[in-house]
């Protein structure tokens, strides 16, 4: 246990690391979908450390593969074959397509993957453009942030690593638009998370998969923030019936543990060759013991099942709040990714939820993300619904 106190622990995180968030509270404990600070307060947390935690905090199953497997053999240098590595790469290709995996540390990292694969794909050939989504998030490496269509992360980090064309989301033509010989592949969010929890349309990706097709170039998915069951499948594509050439996934997959990865088709497996990508700690053996782990659970615990019920029962709640709140503009998302549309700065709502009791997000600037465990229960939806409720009668009027 930690012998510092909350003040102190502020007091020292001020004076020595870097300043590039904002924290507000010390938390020290979490259990399911709780968390807890330095005072005892206890928080309903539907944030889920930006949806990482989707089993919750501290899920007893990943705990003990953690604990068991820190015992036996926590890293080995990717030069030698892993005994866990191969497990986690089986049950996540057996719920995807036939295939092989890569295994990053991070979701930029998986990202930078999808990203080198499709310029060493495609060079031979003359193209190294990436078509990308405006309002879309991909990380914070160099790469990743020019492939990143929010222009206010790219601010200040300038000359954007060239190779990307941004164009709206949600819109064929755009894409029909921008395609030329350079072109290697389309990259996108299924689900825009820090955009606005903007899902694709019906039958977009359908047709993006086949003008990909037609055109002879890769399609590749960031399921970092929708992926790991947030949309009440296991992958969100398989929501929308399209598979990817490849895929990234992060946050979830290890459930708190930090572990990432891509994954892609047979027919590109030979794309990246031994000396072509690498990474120190990708795929070691604690990393993957605690994402087999959160596989496991997902489907003996029926997992899939809760996020699409309590997803339901979710946007329900919600969508009831509108009648009584005239700041609520609407409800958008797809199984527990969740967005909360109002006329204002969601901003402006997150500390009066955590007056209240409740941890959530903003995104797109007008939006409240919701991104609870995705094993929550209808009791806890309410409560939370309610904390939103007497939150929002405490906004203010917007000024004219």
């Amino acid at each position: 246990m930690n012998a510092y106190s909350g003040e102190q622990l502020v007091t020292l995180h001020k004076k020595y690391v870097l300043n590039t968030y904002s924290p507000e509270l010390v938390f020290v404990k979490g259990a399911g979908v709780h968390l807890w600070d330095d005072t005892g307060r206890q928080y309903l947390d539907f944030a889920a450390g930006i949806s990482v935690s989707n089993l919750g905090h501290c899920h007893p199953a990943v705990v003990q593969a953690i604990a068991n497997q820190a015992a036996s053999l926590m890293h080995l240098s990717n030069l030698y074959y892993n005994p866990v590595q191969p497990l986690l790469a089986e049950k996540l290709l057996q719920h995807a397509f036939d295939g092989m995996a890569f295994f990053a540390n991070s979701g930029a990292e998986a990202n930078e993957g999808l990203i080198k694969l499709a310029r060493k794909w495609g060079n031979p050939k003359g193209k190294n453009e990436i078509i990308v989504m405006e309002e879309s998030f991909h990380g914070r490496t160099l790469a990743t942030l020019a492939a990143t269509g929010r222009k206010k992360y790219r601010e200040g980090f300038e000359p954007d690593m060239p190779g990307f064309v941004h164009v709206p989301f949600n819109d064929l033509e755009a894409i029909k638009s921008a395609i030329g010989p350079q072109t290697a592949a389309v990259m996108l969010e299924p689900i825009q998370g820090e955009g606005g929890i903007i899902p694709a349309d019906p039958g977009y990706l359908k047709a993006v998969r086949a003008f990909c097709d037609e055109k002879g170039i890769l399609l590749l998915f960031d399921e970092v923030q929708c992926g790991m069951g947030r949309t009440g499948y296991l992958f969100a594509w398989q929501g929308y019936g399209v598979e990817p050439d490849a895929f990234s996934l992060a946050k979830a997959l290890g459930n708190g543990f930090p572990i990432g990865a891509f994954l892609v088709r047979r027919s590109l497996v030979d794309v990246l060759g031994p000396g072509t990508h690498a990474s120190t700690f990708g795929g070691n053996p604690l990393g993957c013991a605690a994402a087999c782990a959160v596989l496991d659970t997902i489907h003996k615990e029926h997992v899939l099942a809760n996020c699409v019920k309590q997803g339901h029962y979710l946007k329900e709640k919600l969508q009831s709040l509108a009648a009584r709140h005239p700041c609520v503009k609407g409800v958008r998302g797809r199984g527990l990714m969740i967005g909360l549309l109002l006329d204002r700065p969601a901003s402006s709502l997150l500390p009066l939820l955590r007056a209240q009791g409740l941890i959530a997000l903003s995104a797109g600037e007008k939006v409240l993300r919701l991104l609870p465990p995705l094993i929550v229960t209808a009791g806890q939806v309410d409560e939370a619904v309610g904390m939103i409720d007497r939150a929002l009668t405490k906004l203010p009027p917007l000024a004219d």
